[in-house]
């Protein structure tokens, strides 16, 4: 039986419209703003697209077209950017990424599956139509997210960026949803408090 040569595989995914000649051009930027935007480091950004771009021709063969190219290529660097995640926050928990959340669930409510109300995370009261102000909150709020617990950078990046829902960052992250609750708690009041010394 014949089978495709590289380049006939690649003829064949031209054919398909997928273009992959033009990825580069087309997409790296916006990939690589997803992914440093998530990541805060600028060299695995670099690296994830590249793997991403290799990864979508290894799998152009299911791309059906329900969707355009760049969501396509958004959806494969998403779960890459999750691996990531995942191996900082073990390496940085000794394998265990749940470790440093015991004795600190007095905050959640298991009853009422959401935080008990003394301890309800308060809004950070910044709010500003300033361009000038939001692009300089950005780059303190980034700085801030840099310190960050690997695990809560992980998740509250998730919630707050990805708009993920609470079982599916559970689940990617391995966690419960009591520790979910105390991690998006405590990376809002680090975050609060950072932003108050470093910018309000």
């Amino acid at each position: 039986m014949h089978k495709d040569t590289p380049a006939e595989k690649y003829n064949d995914i031209m054919s398909d419209n997928l273009n992959p000649g033009s990825w580069v051009d087309e997409h790296a930027d916006h990939l690589y703003a997803y992914a440093l935007s998530r990541l805060n480091d600028k060299e695995i950004a670099r690296d994830l697209v590249q793997e991403t771009f290799l990864a979508a021709l290894e799998k152009s063969h299911t791309f059906k077209g329900n969707s355009t190219i760049r969501t396509w290529l958004i959806a494969i660097l998403k779960y890459k950017v999750i691996d990531v995640y995942r191996k900082r926050a073990r390496i940085k928990m000794g394998g265990d990424i749940t470790e440093t959340l015991n004795g600190q669930i007095e905050y959640f409510d298991p009853d009422l599956n959401n935080w008990k109300k003394e301890h309800w995370p308060k809004p950070f009261g910044i709010e500003t139509s300033d361009p000038i102000h939001n692009k300089e909150l950005s780059a303190v709020l980034q700085k801030c997210m840099k310190k960050l617990p690997p695990l809560w950078f992980a998740v509250f990046t998730m919630k707050h960026m990805d708009d993920a829902q609470t079982e599916i960052i559970c689940t990617d992250m391995n966690i419960t949803p009591s520790n979910y609750w105390v991690i998006i708690h405590r990376a809002k009041v680090n975050l609060r408090s950072c932003l108050q010394q470093n910018w309000l």
